[in-house]
C-alpha cells in the first residue's frame, strides 16, 4: 500500500473538525502546560503550535514543554503537532540563550560564504530538533531593496535577488537536511515596503515584470529546491491582484500564481492573522476563512484563544454552508500530513525528546557561528584613520536595542559594545543609552565625551535612520571634536542619515557574539573581511568593504 494511500485513509478517517484543526497553528501564553492549554489541544485538535520568547526560559525547559505538548496531542488521539518557531538567527530569534544563536541573514551574506550559510542552518536545525522543534519560519527570502523598510532590513540577505536566492537555497537545504521543515517567507516579497504589516496593510505597486524580475526570484529558486513550506505576506500587490486584497487572502496570488503558475506543491501557510494588516481591515476570524479560499493550507493565529477557536468554527461553518468544499479541506490536510510524514512527525509518540540530555550550544557549533560572525564585520570607511583603536581611554556608547516591530518581541540582557572592548583590554568608559529622557541623557553623554581624559569615542547605533535622538547624539559627539567611530548595530543604512561620519562600521546585529567580533575588529585583533550586501548610496555599492585580510 503506497504512502499516499495511507495518508488518504488517515484523512478519510477524520471528521471535519479534526481536519480543520490540522489547518490551524496556534500560539499560547506561558512556559508551562496549563489546564486551559491542555484542554484547548485536546478539544480543538490543532495541527501545531508556535513558540515565542514568552514560551522560553531555557533550552531544557523548551524540550520539556515540547515533550508535554506532543504527549497531550497523542494521548488525546490527535496527530502529533508541528512545533514551530521564528528562529531566523541574528536579531529575530525566540531562543537566545543556552543554544547556538547563529548570525542573521545579512551578516551571513556579508561574510560571503554559501557553504557557511548551509552549515549554520544545518547546525541550527539540529539544535531545534534536539528541542523537539520541527518547523522553522526561516529563511527570509525578501529582497531588501528599500532602505526605509522598517521590518525586514537585516533579516534579508540583501538587495540582490540572485544572492538572496543562492543563500536562501543553501539554508533551505541546511534546515531540511537536519529534519526541520523550512519556511520561505514572505511570498511574494516584503522587501520593498516602508510599512510594517504588523501595523498596517502595505502596498507594493510595481509592475508584474518588476515583481517577476526581483521579488519572485528567491521564491522560485526555493520551489526548485523543494522547500517544505511557504509563508504568505500581508501585502497588497495591485499588479497581481485586481481586488484590494493582501497576498494572504488572494486566490490569484496563492493559487493562480504560487500553485498553478509556479508549480509549488508544498505547504502554503499564512503569516499571523492577528497582525494589523489583516485584523484591522478584514478581521482575524473572517480572514481565516478567506485565506483558505485563497489557497492557504495552514492558518497561523499566534496569540488569542478566542480568535483561534473562532477561526476553527468559522471555517467549519463555511464548509457546512457550501462556501468551501470538503474536497478543498481534504487537499490541504493531505498536504499537511504528507509533510508531517516526510519530517518523521507522524510516527512519534510524544516521548522522543530526551529532556535529560539536550545537546545544544556545543563548542563545535559555537565555533562555526563565531567564524561567520567575525567574517561579517564590514568596514565602510575610515577616513579619520582611527582604526585600529589606540589603547587610550575611550567613551563607548551603545544604543540599546529597541523593539521597533512586533517581530522583535523583546531583548533580554542586552550587552554593550563597551563591555566587549573592555574584555579585550581597552580602557573604556562604558555607557548604554536608552534615549528615554532625551535632553538629559544627551547632555550627560556629551559632557562625558568632552571630559579631558577621554581621547576617542565609539558609538554603536541601532536603527538610527528611524531615530531623531540618535542622529542628534551622533551630531553632538562630532562637535566635541575627538576621533569618532560609528558602528551600526542593526541596519547599515544608518550611514545614510549620518553622512559626515568619517569612520563607519557595519555589524548588522547587536547580539553578544557580534559585539565580541566587532570589538576584535575595532582593535585590530582580527581583520575586517565583510562586504556590504546592500548599497549605501552610489559611493558604497553592494560588495563594498575595506578589507585588510
Amino acid at each position: 500500500m503506497g504512502e499516499l494511500t495511507k495518508l488518504e485513509q488517515l484523512v478519510s478517517g477524520m471528521n471535519l473538525r479534526q481536519k480543520i484543526g490540522q489547518m490551524l497553528l496556534c500560539g499560547f501564553e506561558g512556559t508551562e502546560v496549563t489546564n486551559e492549554l491542555k484542554r484547548f489541544i485536546e478539544e480543538q485538535q490543532i495541527g501545531g503550535v508556535i513558540y515565542f520568547a514568552r514560551n522560553v526560559e531555557s533550552a531544557q525547559q523548551v524540550a520539556r514543554l515540547t515533550e508535554q505538548l506532543q504527549d497531550i496531542a497523542v494521548r488525546s488521539g490527535n496527530v502529533p503537532l508541528w512545533i514551530s518557531i521564528d528562529q531566523e538567527g541574528g536579531m529575530v530569534a525566540r531562543i537566545t540563550e543556552g543554544i547556538t544563536l547563529m548570525p542573521g541573514n545579512m551578516a551571513v551574506a556579508a561574510a560571503g560564504s554559501l557553504d557557511s550559510a548551509y552549515k549554520l542552518a544545518n547546525l541550527s536545525g539540529k539544535e531545534l530538533r534536539e528541542l523537539g522543534i520541527n518547523m522553522n519560519f526561516a529563511p527570509v527570502l525578501d529582497v531588501n531593496n528599500n532602505p526605509g523598510n522598517p521590518v525586514i532590513g537585516v533579516r534579508s540577505f540583501g538587495e540582490s535577488a540572485e544572492s538572496a536566492a543562492e543563500y536562501g537555497a543553501r539554508m533551505v537545504h541546511g534546515y531540511q537536511d537536519a529534519g526541520v521543515a523550512a519556511t520561505a517567507k514572505h511570498f511574494p516579497g516584503h522587501g520593498d515596503t516602508d510599512v510594517d504589516s504588523h501595523l498596517d496593510l502595505p502596498t507594493i505597486a510595481h509592475s508584474w515584470d518588476r515583481v517577476e524580475r526581483i521579488e519572485l526570484v528567491p521564491f522560485k529558486r526555493a520551489i526548485q529546491e523543494g522547500v517544505d513550506a511557504m509563508m504568505s505576506a500581508h501585502i497588497y500587490f495591485p499588479a497581481l491582484e485586481t481586488k484590494k486584497l493582501p497576498a494572504t487572502l488572494s486566490h490569484a496570488i496563492l493559487t493562480g500564481l504560487l500553485r498553478e503558475r509556479l508549480g509549488y506543491k508544498g505547504i502554503i501557510m499564512t503569516d499571523c492573522m492577528e497582525m494589523n494588516a489583516i485584523a484591522e481591515h478584514y478581521g482575524t476570524v473572517q480572514a481565516s476563512v478567506m485565506a483558505i479560499e485563497a489557497g492557504a493550507d495552514i492558518v497561523l493565529v499566534s496569540h488569542t484563544p478566542e480568535l483561534q477557536i473562532g477561526a476553527i468554527e468559522a471555517i467549519e461553518r463555511a464548509v457546512q454552508e457550501g462556501q468551501i468544499s470538503e474536497d478543498r479541506i481534504n487537499a490541504s490536510v493531505t498536504r499537511v500530513l504528507a509533510l508531517k510524514a516526510k519530517r518523521g512527525i507522524l510516527g512519534i509518540d510524544g516521548g522522543t525528546v530526551d529532556t535529560q540530555h539536550v545537546e545544544v550550544g556545543c563548542e563545535e557549533h559555537m565555533e562555526a557561528a563565531r567564524r561567520v560572525s567575525e567574517a561579517s564585520i564590514t568596514l565602510i570607511r575610515d577616513e579619520a584613520k582611527m582604526l585600529p583603536l589606540t589603547r587610550e581611554r575611550t567613551l563607548v556608547i551603545t544604543v540599546a536595542p529597541a523593539v521597533v516591530t512586533m517581530v522583535d518581541e523583546t531583548f533580554k540582557n542586552a550587552q554593550s559594545l563597551g563591555a566587549a572592548l573592555l574584555q579585550n583590554g581597552l580602557d573604556v568608559v562604558d555607557r548604554v543609552a536608552k534615549l528615554a529622557d532625551v535632553p538629559a541623557e544627551l547632555s550627560a553623554l556629551l559632557d562625558e565625551a568632552a571630559a579631558e581624559d577621554v581621547k576617542q569615542i565609539v558609538i554603536g547605533t541601532y536603527n538610527a535612520q528611524f531615530s531623531v535622538a540618535q542622529i542628534s547624539l551622533v551630531q553632538g559627539l562630532q562637535k566635541v571634536g575627538k576621533p569618532l567611530a560609528v558602528v551600526a548595530l542593526r541596519n547599515p543604512y544608518d550611514l545614510l542619515v549620518l553622512p559626515e561620519v568619517k569612520t563607519f562600521v557595519a555589524a548588522y546585529e547587536s547580539r553578544p557574539l557580534t559585539l565580541r567580533s566587532t570589538a576584535k575588529a575595532l582593535l585590530g585583533l582580527i581583520p575586517f573581511k565583510g562586504h556590504l550586501p546592500v548599497s549605501l548610496g552610489d559611493q558604497y555599492p553592494v560588495g563594498w568593504g575595506v578589507t585588510n585580510s
